[in-house]
């Protein structure tokens, strides 16, 4: 461990006191975010993985680091160029965060060539060859240019630069090509530009018994001649640029919809934070690119090599079976089936928690599908934050609303990049009858939150279904996420002062399970981190365990650090950003953080207080939230906190979904007080966290086959031991 003494000096009366004075107790945000990036390029040389999804953690770590770029560095930058000279939570300005960000960044691109490079190796062994500059065969020569003539020429758009034409504009993500050309009529030196319309396949497969992949830059530069008959090519360079992606929100907006709209616009048109150049690109070239794109505080990538990694997701599905994953299929719940699929009759025995993706997300959508069709269903209200391009939680409700139903739905249009989508759906909804509300206009309302208004007997029941993860069935075969469903009419109660908070403005005064965000989240945290620590100072069992993707808050953090001095054990999963420093010496000595990652990204957010005994145990307070621990989430949001009370869905959520992730020695990545992450290392009794949920059933969801069949394995404290 590292010891705090070696920074500064600790007052023996009052060590909490001077310890959140010292400026070196968080990490840096964004050297936290670079190194998750990291870890999840590890996994493209991971010698453990099928080759073509090594690839596609390559193509994730690109995608992953243009959006940081377009967005954080993007909003670091802007304050730069405003002189704003606040110093972060880890004692930096932001001139000195761009300067050590754009740092790391390059050298996480040197490593990403590296990477490709050697997969550009093992893909040929396996017969997928990328072709760079090595000549094609007669008849691949032949296929390309007749491709180039019939699918890419009508498209494209060659533009000189001179003074007659305006310099073009390059959209985000772009990709252009610069031509040094001599005419040969006259002998007159001619640039031309050509950009690559976002239509285009990133890359072409070359037809034949091996596979062979060809870029569209390269395609179009292989056939230049085409483009510019009369012509004589001296050179070329290609070059790619992001933009400023993110959307600031005035305080007066007056119609957040019209607002939403003119502001995409204005994104497209964004300042230029990232230029890249590939190649041996012309300095007269490069001075122009300089000059015309405005580069101001912007990072300048130059590389031998490939530029926007994000689109090897293309070759990631070539047909080869045997070089990725093996497939795998959710389970429908058992319990849900023994209802003949009656999904409210499921809720209606007992709670349900289903985790996917190894439970089928079709629950989630099954259960607004049965409650559209049933005739005593009165009213539906549903929060949307992602919902995916072909999203059948939109048909469901479209189809309540069809129906007669009273549906309303909360759209957020501030979901980062799928504002245009929620735009979208917000105006088919509203077409269809349902009542579109729009929330907050400072505030995401990020909850993930149903709720079925049901006639039964003389009355009515609530159905509730709370989510760790979005309505989105694309991610929900990815992410691991809970959906919580209950009928429990205080949670019911509850969930009815969320949706009126909403809809109405109408702040609830007090609620009977859940903890809303930003009202009253952050202190229910704070209250049981406050029980723990007083339980540690009468001598009983104290624990906090919790997972989610990111830590960030520093008043959280210094809450857990004031936990860890007083004798608190705290284990973290944090799948990426991690401001808070552990294993310090008066500080941190009692918390632990471990990373997970793997063939499935670890989404869900947990936590678990021991409550007076040993974790796991059955008094524990156990809580699934939307929310991760950022100040956006505790402050600036619309998030909920469940509580997990049923014995079963405690158990699972506790004893098997938790317990597991602590467990894990096969994908888990151990943070040090440097900041440093190590893989954990080979063990006696090796854990696979994915494995074990692929091979297990949910306890939840298992239903009265648990007691008749195979027993689902005991987690145990013993690492590894199963």
């Amino acid at each position: 461990m590292l010891d705090i003494h070696e920074d500064a000096a600790i007052g023996e009366s009052n060590p909490v006191t001077d310890v959140a004075t010292l400026p070196n107790r968080y990490f840096n945000r964004e050297q936290s975010w670079l190194a998750f990036n990291e870890r999840v390029l590890a996994e493209a040389s991971n010698p453990h993985y099928p080759l073509l999804e090594r690839l596609r953690f390559l193509s994730i770590s690109g995608s992953n680091i243009d959006e940081f770029l377009m967005v954080r560095v993007a909003g670091i930058a802007g304050q730069v160029r405003r002189q704003i000279e606040e110093i972060s939570m880890d004692g930096l300005t932001p001139s000195q965060a761009i300067a050590i960000t754009h740092e790391k960044v390059l050298e996480l691109e040197a490593i990403q060539q590296d990477t490709w490079a050697n997969l550009k190796v093992q893909l040929a062994g396996e017969g997928i060859r990328v072709i760079g500059e090595e000549p094609l065969d007669a008849e691949q020569q032949a296929w390309l240019r007749n491709y180039f003539l019939e699918h890419v020429m009508a498209v494209i758009t060659p533009q000189a630069i001179d003074p007659a034409h305006p310099f073009p504009f390059v959209a985000n993500q772009g990709i252009g090509i610069l031509f040094s050309l001599t005419r040969v009529a006259d002998d007159a030196p001619v640039m031309e530009m050509v950009l690559i319309p976002a239509p285009l396949p990133r890359f072409v497969r070359i037809p034949g018994e091996e596979a062979a992949w060809i870029s569209i830059e390269d395609v179009i530069c292989r056939n230049a001649d085409e483009l510019f008959p009369g012509f004589t090519l001296h050179g070329h360079g290609v070059f790619r640029i992001l933009r400023d992606s993110d959307i600031e929100i005035e305080e007066d907006a007056e119609d957040l919809v019209r607002y939403y709209r003119t502001a995409i616009q204005r994104r497209r048109r964004g300042l230029v934070i990232v230029l890249q150049l590939q190649g041996k690109f012309d300095p007269a070239a490069e001075e122009l690119l300089r000059n015309q794109l405005g580069l101001d505080k912007s990072l300048i990538m130059k590389t031998e090599g490939l530029i926007g990694f994000s689109g090897l997701s293309t070759i990631c599905d070539e047909d080869r079976p045997e070089l990725k994953f093996e497939p795998y299929t959710p389970r429908y719940p058992e319990r849900i089936l023994e209802h003949d699929g009656d999904i409210f009759a499921a809720i209606r025995e007992k709670d349900i928690v289903v985790q996917h993706p190894y439970e089928s997300f079709e629950v989630v959508i099954d259960f607004l599908r049965q409650a559209a069709r049933d005739p005593d269903v009165i009213a539906i209200k549903q929060t949307l934050y992602r919902a995916g391009k072909q999203s059948a939680i939109i048909s469901a409700l479209i189809g309540a609303a069809e129906q007669g139903k009273s549906v309303t739905a909360v759209v957020e249009l501030k979901a980062r990049f799928d504002e245009e989508q929620n735009l979208l759906w917000a105006s088919q909804l509203e077409r269809a009858g349902v009542q579109v509300i729009y929330g907050f206009v400072d505030w995401k309302t990020h909850a993930k939150t149903s709720m079925v208004v049901r006639r039964e007997g003389d009355g009515y029941r609530t159905y509730c279904h709370f989510g760790t993860g979005n309505y989105h069935p694309i991610t929900a075969r990815v992410y691991t996420d809970l959906s919580y469903f209950t009928a429990d009419p205080a949670m019911g109660r509850d969930v009815g002062r969320l949706f009126n908070f909403i809809t109405g403005y109408v702040e609830p005064k007090g609620t009977e399970c859940l903890s809303i965000s930003p009202i009253s989240l952050r202190s229910t945290l704070y209250s049981n981190i406050d029980g723990e620590i007083a339980n540690a100072r009468e001598g009983k069992p104290a624990q906090i365990w919790a997972k989610m993707n990111s830590l960030t808050d520093p008043g959280l953090i210094d809450k857990l650090y004031a936990a860890s001095e007083a004798g608190v054990d705290i284990e973290l999963v944090v799948r990426g950003i991690c401001c808070l420093r552990p294993g310090i010496t008066g500080l941190s000595e009692n918390i632990t953080v471990k990373s997970v990652i793997g063939r499935f990204l670890e989404h869900c957010r947990i936590w678990a207080f021991a409550n007076g005994s040993e974790l796991p145990n059955r008094k524990a307070r156990v809580y699934i939230t939307s929310a991760d621990a950022m100040s956006r989430n505790l402050d600036r949001r619309v998030e909920v906190m469940v509580p997990i009370t049923n014995k079963t869905v405690h158990d699972q959520v506790l004893d098997q979904v938790m317990l597991a992730n602590l467990l894990d020695t096969e994908q888990s990545w151990v943070l040090h007080p440097d900041g440093r992450y190590d893989r954990v290392g080979e063990v006696d009794n090796p854990f696979n966290l994915h494995r074990y949920f692929m091979t297990n059933p949910s306890l939840s969801g298992r239903g009265a086959s648990l007691a008749s069949g195979r027993k689902v394995p005991k987690l145990s404290l013993r690492r590894g031991n199963i």
